[in-house]
């Protein structure tokens, strides 16, 4: 209606001056509701088509849609096991911190685990004080068989030295008994050395082992117990969390509740027509309007256009895909930040809005090649952002009547 009007005054109006004031017709007379059609024609018949050019240049290069959505990202409250519900730290909805306790499962078989490490360990623990105990039993036994061997060689040595210098005193069966003697008893200080051997061996690199093993088992089952307590992983808030003590939850059923992360709905997505691709580009002012925030003008700055749309997405499978298939046409997905700090605190998370994207054709301008004609044309073409920008602040006007009058309330 705006683009009508405006066409209106440089079209029917100079026409109609001509009409009244050089060939002197007057409404009512000359001029009346039968014959305007005739005495207006050429006034009319311009400011059609001047109206549909404006309208059209206004649209394709000031885009607008009313596809414009703040999302926000949701993270599913689920436990990592399956188990029973045993206590609930938080009601239906409610403010939580990062790390703080959600809910937790019933924990008995873990702590069972985490018990049977622990005794594990400290019965690796009393292996080592039994091994360093058998080390010293193993050294006195070495000290008793090196000091019983000394015995029967010093023996031997004296039967054998009475026997060189008298044959006849010592028999030759009690020198083959003593040199036996020895031989045992030697063998027995090597028995008993293999013995503090294993034992050290034991203590240094067996129950080591085991101990890492168990300590290895016990942080396993710890890491278990502590996937019972399902914890929030951000700051944020629960909604819609209906658990109750006593249910039995599964990772693969419906997510107990929702956690809306902190400082989430900071970047609008709008979707414009597919005709924009060749407009739209980032860096580019816009402005919007949104239910949850009437009468409010809040500039933005597109930084992101998605670089495929959705509509033509298709997952491979066994069927053909058919263009046919596409009823509905998709967006150009484009991401608005606003211009200024703080600029969509007051929006709600979700909210819909009304989006105007402004051509800036100011480089272009500038350039030392760009010729008058062309100059003129394209300061002309961002110029008429301010119908649309008119337009859009009229549709944040109108919008509260809109939505509470006209939407059926």
């Amino acid at each position: 209606m705006l683009e009508l009007l405006l066409c209106s005054a440089l079209t029917i109006l100079p026409d109609y001056l001509y009409r009244r004031f050089v060939q002197g017709k007057r409404f009512g007379r000359e001029i009346t509701l039968y014959s305007v059609w005739f005495e207006l024609r050429w006034g009319i018949t311009l400011c059609i088509l001047l109206t549909i050019l404006l309208i059209t240049v206004i649209f394709y290069n000031h885009p607008s849609t009313t596809n414009v959505t703040l999302f926000f990202r949701t993270i599913p409250i689920l436990p990592e096991t399956n188990g029973r519900v045993a206590e609930i730290y938080l009601s239906v909805n409610g403010e939580v911190a990062k790390g703080a306790p959600i809910f937790k499962l019933d924990s008995s078989k873990q702590q069972a685990a985490v018990e049977t490490a622990q005794k594990k360990i400290a019965e690796v623990d009393a292996g080592m004080v039994v091994a360093k105990v058998d080390i010293n039993k193993a050294d006195a036994q070495i000290e008793e068989a090196k000091a019983s061997y000394q015995q029967a060689t010093d023996e031997l040595d004296t039967k054998l030295e009475l026997r060189r210098r008298n044959s006849g005193t010592v028999a030759e069966r009690e020198i083959e008994k003593l040199q036996v003697l020895a031989e045992g008893r030697k063998a027995a200080v090597t028995a008993a050395t293999a013995t503090k051997d294993a034992a050290e061996a034991r203590l240094s690199t067996q129950l080591p082992a085991e101990k890492a093993s168990a300590e290895a088992a016990l942080a396993q089952a710890e890491v278990e117990l502590a996937k019972t307590t399902v914890r929030a992983g951000v700051s944020g808030r629960v909604e819609q969390f209906a658990l109750r003590v006593g249910d039995v939850v599964n990772p693969l059923m419906r997510p107990a509740g929702v956690l809306i992360p902190d400082n989430v709905g900071r970047t609008l997505t709008a979707g414009f027509g597919q005709i924009e691709a060749q407009i739209m580009k980032v860096g580019m002012i816009a402005e919007v309007t949104c239910v949850s925030k009437p009468f409010t003008i809040i500039p933005m700055v597109v930084t992101d256009v998605q670089e495929y749309i959705a509509a033509g997405q298709f997952r491979g499978g066994e069927q053909l895909i058919d263009p046919q298939q596409v009823t509905k046409p998709g967006t150009l997905i484009s991401f608005l930040e606003p211009l200024y700090e703080g600029g969509l605190d007051d929006v709600t998370p979700g909210s819909t809005c009304i989006a105007n994207a402004y051509s800036n054709n100011h480089d272009v301008i500038a350039a030392k090649g760009t010729g008058l004609i062309r100059r003129m044309a394209l300061h002309a073409v961002d110029g008429l952002g301010l119908v649309h920008a008119l337009l859009l602040r009229m549709q944040a006007l109108l919008l509260p009547f809109k939505t509470l009058v006209f939407a059926g309330h």
